[in-house]
């Protein structure tokens, strides 16, 4: 039994890391500390100045342990480590890791531009980060069209060996440096006018652009003309995408909050060399009734901890801990970076702009939650009076198998919450008894695997084994959707006649052109009004898990498919092929990467790098 009075009295008055855990053993919070005795005694004094949140916490928390650190510094690395490690359910956490994409200049003799979501520490030079993926691929197409440079992965070097030029060269979209055509002096000229169109001084280029334009045309060279005329509408949409709003040309972001009731939303704006260049907006579930200050210092500890690009400055109109935020993140970047609270001039007119924008995008997310919560109501009202149920179905799991040849069959499983996706409930099954296509089979197999483990769940926590909260099937569904007919549909109503469950079960079904047509329940099929909210939610929930059971079984293929190609490189064993596939996930990826992409990567080395890159070549 755990002593809490006994374990509070005896916490040390040292810097250090907490962890929260439930009945379960597992961990629901981690928390750094100044002084560990001060703060983890706070949880369990007076709860009537706590959060609704931390009541909830200090509710479920059976035990804690703690590690001391010898700074401040040291625990809020290891915090941010053991908050990746074990996602607790009260902290507050990023939905998703993103990998901003970056344009680059690679550091070679003769460099190539290209885009990557991989931003190295070596000499290459980095635009970015992007928050729109298509933007950024867009600007590279056009960079390519306005500068003839190469895109080859050749190893260019002047004195070196001269090969053959390829197809680029002849439609004029580069100068072949591979066979000596341009000097590396006159290719690096072309490089920093591409430089100057990043960092916006454009305006040498354009006019150059304008007086050729100009010239070809009185040359009556109209072909010469259209083509200069296109690559400057080319600049003039590079421009577009990016909005001047700062006479400073440093790297910063800017973090603006917004909070209600009961969430919060966080605005960042990326600005590189004076210009906005992209703009992101998070919504952080119940966190409206904490306190700003701690909710914008664990964003950045998210956001910077993560895959996100640490820029020189951040401006914040308030946060926890900067002193040792500023520690950390100069670590992190090996830069000196400063966390800043403008009181006014420039600084603080535009993060006025991103905490106004963020205002805006938390009420556009209360609307559209708003109608939508509306909306799905009238669906299942639609639904609960098409099936004669007695109540509506406020959550619905549908069913779907997916398999190419009866290889990698896989089953899957997803929730749909008074009408919305509940992607946290989703649930993936690798079929382990079923060989060959046997739908009916492995659909046997993933329903009582599903019920039968609900049922265990539910006798622990009748027997107060485990939290109800912590069970990951034991909230069964008011309704049962089966993507496919009669067939599918007896094999579920059997499967819940074994385990004695009583739910009703139901089937999607579609019409020759494979759209949702209506569903069988009961034996007999019911036509559903096309455009109904009924009919939509259905698509929806069809449409969903057939994506949800397809995108799992590319995942199994390409893993099997990437390895067994993998196999076949010289160079490459059992270590390199893990690291490489957890590093770019397919073989696209890998034929498509650089190689300083390559040889950053865990375990590989030049001879390894170099032989992948001869592979696919």
């Amino acid at each position: 039994m755990f002593d809490f009075e006994y374990q509070l009295k005896n916490l040390p008055d040292s810097p250090g890391v907490y962890l929260m855990r439930n009945s379960l053993k597992e961990v629901i919070y981690v928390g750094k500390a100044k002084n560990l005795k001060n703060r983890v005694r706070q949880y369990f004094q007076n709860s009537k100045n706590h959060t609704e949140k931390v009541k909830a916490m200090v509710s479920h928390i059976s035990e804690f342990e703690y590690i001391v650190t010898d700074s401040e510094m040291e625990a809020l690395i290891l915090e941010c480590n053991l908050i990746k490690k074990y996602s607790p359910k009260y902290n507050i956490l990023l939905k998703d890791d993103k990998y901003y994409p970056f344009i680059k200049i690679t550091n070679e003799e003769f460099p190539r531009v290209i885009v990557t979501r991989n931003h190295g520490n070596d000499a290459s030079r980095y635009f970015g980060p992007y928050t729109d993926g298509s933007a950024v691929y867009a600007v590279n197409e056009l960079i390519k069209k306005v500068f003839p440079l190469r895109t080859c992965r050749k190893s260019i070097k002047e004195d070196g060996p001269k090969t053959r030029t390829c197809l680029n060269y002849h439609i004029n979209l580069c100068k072949g440096p591979c066979n000596g055509l341009i000097s590396k002096e006159e290719y690096g000229k072309i490089i920093d006018d591409v430089v100057d169109l990043l960092t916006g001084k454009d305006t040498k280029i354009t006019n150059k652009l304008k007086a050729d334009m100009e010239e070809a045309a009185e040359n009556l060279d109209f072909e010469k003309a259209a083509i200069l005329r296109d690559k400057l509408i080319a600049i003039d949409k590079i421009n577009e995408k990016q909005k001047i709003i700062s006479n400073n040309f440093e790297n910063e972001d800017f973090i603006g909050i917004s909070q209600d009731e009961v969430d919060s939303c966080i605005q960042i704006f990326f600005l590189r060399d004076g210009k906005i260049i992209g703009r992101e907006h998070f919504i952080l579930d119940n966190t409206g009734a904490e306190e700003p200050t701690y909710v914008l210092g664990e964003f950045i500890k998210n956001f910077y901890g993560g895959t996100a690009f640490i820029p020189k400055s951040i401006y914040v109109s308030k946060c926890n801990d900067i002193e040792i935020m500023e520690q950390w993140l100069s670590l992190k970047k090996e830069h000196k970076v400063n966390i800043k609270i403008p009181q006014k001039g420039e600084k603080r007119r535009i993060l006025d702009m991103v905490e106004k924008n963020a205002s805006h995008a938390l009420e556009m997310f209360k609307l559209k939650h708003k109608v939508d919560r509306e909306l799905n109501e009238v669906a299942l009202t639609e639904l609960q009076e098409a099936l004669g149920l007695d109540e509506s179905p406020s959550r619905i799991e549908a069913y779907d198998i997916s398999n190419l040849m009866g290889m990698d069959s896989v089953g899957s499983m997803v929730v749909f919450q008074d009408g919305t996706a509940k992607n946290s409930d989703y649930r993936r099954f690798k079929i382990n008894t079923i060989e060959g296509a046997d739908d009916y089979g492995s659909m046997r197999e993933i329903l009582t695997r599903r019920f039968t483990h609900g049922l265990k769940e539910l006798e622990k926590i009748n027997n107060n084994e485990m939290n109800f909260e912590a069970g990951k099937f034991s909230i069964f569904p008011d309704l049962i959707m089966m993507d496919g007919g009669k067939g599918q549909i007896n094999v579920a109503l059997e499967v819940l006649r074994e385990l004695n469950i009583n739910i009703p079960v139901c089937g999607m079904v579609k019409d020759d052109n494979h759209r949702t047509r209506g569903i069988i329940y009961n034996n007999k099929e019911i036509i559903l009004r096309p455009g109904s909210k009924s009919m939509l939610l259905i698509t929806r929930i069809q449409d969903e898990v057939h994506r949800f059971a397809i995108t799992y079984h590319r995942t199994l293929r390409d893993k099997r498919t990437l390895y067994s190609i993998l196999d076949e490189i010289p160079k490459i064993g059992e270590r390199r092929r893990r690291e490489l596939l957890k590093k770019f996930g397919s073989v696209d990826n890998i034929r498509k990467a650089t190689y300083e992409e390559l040889i950053s990567t865990p375990s590989m080395d030049k001879a390894s790098s170099e032989s992948v890159l001869e592979y696919f070549k």
